[in-house]
């Protein structure tokens, strides 16, 4: 009797988690952290790059509500203050400053943004570095991108961002520490047919900040990696937006991406998985069962590439079945 009753227990838990998953926005660990560690953000300095509107727009928002002292950045000054004059909160708009910045631009003139926005708020330094910025294209067959498309692509997603972390992290190094914010994607961990070139850039910057943070883990540095999957934006930025508004399939909003985004960072997670099904279930299965889950996507890629050129969705469960998403 007694074994039948933790056999029961045992389902019932199993059941409860396999549900949870089911309706998840986020890997087991994010959402089991709830909410925002307040006193991990409140008068930080927080510098977000492409703040000038998607995810980064909702991060500054996030972060001003939070009472963080801000420095956007991003290439349109005028986009910029206009996300200043929106913001509320102990410090904003009056103090948040803006500071545009071109990842393209190369390490001399980043060496100068630095310098100024270390100026920005005089002996407080940078505490977050949030790294938001990326160039993505339309998904496409891998041969089709061109010289252009790789060069820029790589010069924003890792040389630019890169080169920013190698100058402000000896910076958080003589404060005695900080905290570097990545928001990558889920094209990052995982095959993703159609975006080859955003997938390899995001598998490179893993690969940079996983390697740092052993170096500086125990120098006061940390790190989390967040990897957003498919994102409603508003204006078309961030990890990945909606392709096909009607789907049925959801995706997670910019707002929710953000809040998850703070709470893995107030709570020091090293690396946070922001997304609905099936894609979470695909990062799992890529993660702990890679043969399986590489079987998967390579099921799944062909169909995926021809069906976002007829600008379907890319992120439906029809994929792994065989039948192809509806298009608009």
């Amino acid at each position: 009797m007694l074994t039948l009753l933790f056999v029961s227990l045992g389902l019932l838990l199993l059941l409860g988690l396999l549900f949870k998953f089911a309706f998840a926005d986020g890997d087991f660990t994010l959402i089991s952290k709830k909410h925002v560690k307040r006193e991990a953000i409140e008068g930080k300095v927080v510098w977000i790059t492409g703040a000038s509107r998607g995810i980064g727009e909702v991060l500054a928002k996030q972060f001003a509500s939070l009472d963080a002292k801000l420095i956007l950045s991003a290439r349109n000054k005028a986009e910029l203050e206009r996300v200043k004059s929106e913001l509320k909160g102990k410090y904003a708009p009056e103090d948040v400053k803006v500071l545009p910045l071109d990842l393209a631009s190369g390490e001399e003139s980043l060496k100068h943004v630095v310098e100024q926005a270390v100026s920005l708020f005089p002996e407080a330094g940078v505490d977050y570095m949030v790294h938001n910025a990326a160039y993505e294209r339309p998904k496409s067959k891998a041969t089709d991108a061109t010289e252009e498309i790789l060069k820029t692509t790589f010069n924003v997603n890792v040389f630019g961002t890169i080169t920013l972390t190698k100058l402000v992290a000896p910076l958080m190094l003589n404060q005695g520490g900080g905290h570097f914010v990545v928001i990558s994607s889920a094209a990052g961990k995982v095959p993703s047919s159609g975006q080859a070139i955003y997938s390899a850039s995001k598998h490179a910057l893993h690969g940079y900040f996983h390697s740092l943070r052993s170096e500086f883990c125990q120098k006061g540095i940390k790190f989390t990696v967040v990897c957003p999957g498919p994102i409603e934006t508003s204006n078309g930025t961030g990890a990945s937006t909606s392709e096909d508004k009607k789907s049925p399939e959801k995706h997670v909003s910019s707002e929710r991406c953000a809040e998850l985004t703070i709470i893995a960072a107030s709570h020091n997670l090293k690396e946070a998985w922001i997304t609905h099904q099936p894609v979470l279930l695909v990062m799992y299965i890529v993660q702990y069962m890679p043969s399986l889950g590489f079987w998967l996507m390579d099921k799944v890629g062909g169909k995926r590439v021809e069906v976002a050129e007829k600008k379907g969705n890319t992120y439906s469960w029809k994929l792994l079945f065989g039948e192809k998403s509806k298009t608009n």
